[in-house]
């Protein structure tokens, strides 16, 4: 609308306060007000990013809820289900079935994702991105997952030279997430 439309409509805005906006500055402070006193800071974030395991910060779940033994079991992701769970490293873990969760916990270094869920292309570069549990490949007995679809691809292609860089890399990356 015009002002002059407006002015005539008896609708122009006034200056000074205005109620909406008002209530959504009060709502505002009211919910950082609560997570301060919840002991909630910026630090949220960032404990994301700084687990020796891939986890949702907001689920504790560990690949996304996904069964680790179901990626050799069934050649494919699949949900795990809350009736199964484990506790390991730090992280919660999700089984289709109790077989699965009994060998995930008996060899969860065998069934976990290397490089705690890492992916390894990203890892060969020196940075650390979460493997998405879409993109995955089992090789040498052993599950990687991908942020994306065409690091996959190129660690299928040269699987050696790419886990000999993340490898050597490893150590250190592991070793400044845990600060």
């Amino acid at each position: 609308m015009t002002a002059q439309r407006q002015e005539r409509n008896g609708s122009r805005p006034r200056k000074g306060f205005r109620p909406g906006i008002a209530l959504i500055d009060l709502l505002a402070g009211l919910v950082l007000v609560s997570l301060a006193a919840a002991g909630f800071s910026g630090s949220a974030a960032r404990a994301a990013t700084t687990e020796r395991v891939v986890v949702n910060r907001f689920t504790g779940l560990a690949i996304e809820g996904y069964d680790p033994v179901a990626y050799f079991v069934d050649a494919r992701p699949e949900i795990g289900l809350q009736d199964f769970e484990a506790s390991q490293a730090g992280a919660v873990w999700r089984f289709r079935n109790e077989g699965n969760r009994a060998s995930f916990v008996a060899h969860p270094e065998i069934y976990g994702p290397q490089f705690g869920g890492y992916d390894p292309v990203d890892l060969a570069r020196g940075v650390t991105v979460a493997g998405n549990p879409r993109f995955f490949q089992i090789a040498g007995q052993r599950l990687y997952l991908f942020s994306r679809e065409e690091n996959r691809d190129s660690f299928a292609a040269d699987a050696a030279r790419v886990l000999r860089e993340a490898n050597a890399r490893w150590p250190q990356l592991e070793q400044d997430l845990a600060q």
